[in-house]
């Protein structure tokens, strides 16, 4: 039985973010791997732990996919889950989408499925939207 959808709203703030270069061709974008920790307020309140891995161009446009369980209430209800985010950096903004992935709710968020998206100006806050129900 699927709940209805409901639509979580925040903000997330990155506390810590380290990027580890793994291949620096002459020619074509650089790829890193990202270490970053975030606070999330808003409909998620908590912690995420995310693992990036980015392709960079020489003018500082970028692409990139992560992996990020998030740890701690949404809507009210504890437990972890897992997102699958894709996004793209240009110039100062970065746009992003995720979802998360089926089967990762733990605790009270056991069956929970959703989809959003996020966006940033670098050096400030991302605000978030959540769409999320329970299978």
């Amino acid at each position: 039985m699927t709940t209805t959808r409901k639509t979580a709203r925040g903000a997330i703030e990155v506390k810590a973010y380290a990027s580890l270069p793994y291949e620096a061709p002459p020619e074509g974008p650089a790829l890193n791997e990202l270490h970053v920790t975030e606070a999330f307020t808003g409909g998620v309140v908590g912690q995420g732990v995310a693992r990036m891995l980015q392709a960079l161009g020489k003018d500082g446009a970028a692409s990139f996919c992560a992996i990020e369980r998030v740890e701690g209430t949404l809507d009210g209800r504890r437990g972890t889950f897992v997102l699958q985010d894709s996004g793209t950096l240009a110039g100062t903004t970065v746009k992003g989408a995720w979802f998360v992935v089926p089967g990762s709710g733990t605790g009270e968020l056991v069956g929970l499925r959703g989809e959003g998206t996020f966006e940033a100006e670098l050096g400030a806050h991302a605000s978030y939207v959540l769409d999320h129900w329970f299978e």
